[in-house]
């Protein structure tokens, strides 16, 4: 960073990353629940998630988590639109949104963000092929957690969000969340034989 100025504006798109944690993730409303994670929750643990099927897959780990950590950054300026609601709105593209959050950061923070913007949208490389997964795969992995919460109104959201993987990676580990329990990591596996 080169002077003052540069550090404001990084500190502006920082700000508004923020509001992330608290703007709710609107289509569970759908499914009865009152209360649904934040954008925040669900891009660390795509992120979390892209890590991990880029070590399996053999992409950047670390590309792959950050095009996660931002996929849904612009949702800040046009909130979490439902899948329904998309069909009746034209929102700006989210190459285009990104370019107005950043555009006040230092030039090399603008240009990393925006260009992982455009390769998570491009969704081409190997990197945004994972981290797409990843999205899709954490969705899947919410719906199935909140099922075992009790709200059975969310196999829709399992199904589509299954029927959009593309990796062999990304569908063994759905096939694992949907016959595992998600609690099952409280109890210590037996030792080694």
């Amino acid at each position: 960073m080169n002077d003052d100025h540069d550090a404001v504006g990084a500190m502006r798109f920082i700000f508004e990353a923020g509001v992330l944690k608290r703007a709710a993730r609107t289509g569970w409303w759908f499914a009865g629940i009152k209360d649904p994670e934040s954008i925040a929750d669900h891009s660390f643990r795509t992120a979390l998630i892209g890590m991990m099927l880029a070590a399996i897959k053999g992409a950047d780990p670390a590309r792959v988590s950050m095009l996660c950590v931002l996929h849904d950054t612009q949702e800040t300026r046009i909130t979490d639109i439902p899948h329904i609601a998309k069909s009746y709105l034209t929102a700006a593209p989210n190459t285009t949104v990104t370019a107005d959050q950043v555009a006040a950061c230092p030039p090399a923070v603008a240009d990393l963000v925006n260009a992982a913007v455009a390769e998570y949208e491009g969704g081409e490389t190997p990197e945004a092929i994972v981290a797409r997964d990843a999205d899709k795969l954490e969705c899947l992995v919410q719906a199935v957690e909140y099922r075992h919460q009790g709200i059975d109104n969310v196999q829709r959201w399992i199904d589509s969000s299954r029927a959009a993987l593309k990796t062999a990676s990304a569908h063994r580990l759905a096939d694992a969340a949907l016959t595992g329990q998600p609690l099952a990591w409280l109890t210590p596996p037996p030792p080694p034989a």
